[in-house]
Formats: structure tokens, C-alpha cells, sequence
């Protein structure tokens, strides 16, 4: 069974906050352990989960449509596009 992208990075994220509040609830405890489960936490979560995310949010989008070009400009303001006077 294959398991589906947006499951897996929300295994990843859960399992991030996970280890980040098992690493402050342990910290008075052992505090040299405590500080590497809230590193990997926040590396899953921001090294790991978060670029998953994007990718698998922007798959089906165009760069093109999120440049600001002149005539992308126009469309956002409603204008209509501007013609040289010589054509």
C-alpha cells in the first residue's frame, strides 16, 4: 500500500510537535537529551515537512502565473493592457 504524500508529511509533522513537547516536558529531567529531540523537531519540521508541503501544494501551478510581469500587473488592477499607438 502506497502511502499518500499528504499523509506522509503529516506523520512527519505530527511526529515533529511530538518530539518538540516530549523535549520540554523532559527538560529539567535530562536536558542534553531534551535539547536534540527539540533540534530534530524543528529540523523535521522545517527541513523536512515544509519543503515536502510546498512541493506537493505547487505541483499543478505555473511559476508564470505568480511573476510580476507588466501584463500580470494590468490583470490585478483590472486595466486593460496597453497597445503602441503606431499599430
Amino acid at each position: 500500500m502506497l502511502i499518500k504524500l499528504k499523509h506522509l508529511v503529516l506523520i512527519i509533522t505530527l511526529a515533529s510537535f511530538g518530539a518538540i513537547g516530549y523535549g520540554f516536558f523532559i527538560i529539567d529531567k535530562e536536558a542534553e537529551k531534551a535539547h536534540k529531540f527539540i533540534g530534530s523537531g524543528t529540523v523535521g519540521l522545517f527541513l523536512i515537512a515544509m519543503p515536502l508541503f510546498l512541493y506537493k501544494e505547487s505541483k499543478r501551478r505555473k511559476v508564470e502565473d505568480y511573476m510580476l510581469t507588466e501584463e500580470n500587473i494590468r490583470k490585478m488592477q483590472g486595466k486593460t493592457p496597453k497597445k503602441p499607438e503606431n499599430q
